[in-house]
């Protein structure tokens, strides 16, 4: 995920783990994954979310 991608659909640019459940905005589409990096409360990254879709 891009920062201008986080900024338009969800308000931030750096992402946390409470934006998670927001990823459903992002259009699904098979055959695509995504990953977003994670940051803590002091707005350093601490992890690696992925998610996606296989096409089966």
């Amino acid at each position: 995920m891009t920062v201008e991608e986080a900024r338009e659909l969800l308000g931030a640019d750096k992402l946390t783990r409470e934006h998670v459940k927001d990823f459903d905005v992002f259009p699904r589409s098979r055959w695509i994954g995504r990953c977003a990096v994670l940051h803590d409360s002091e707005g350093n990254p601490q992890e690696i979310h992925f998610w996606g879709h296989s096409g089966d």
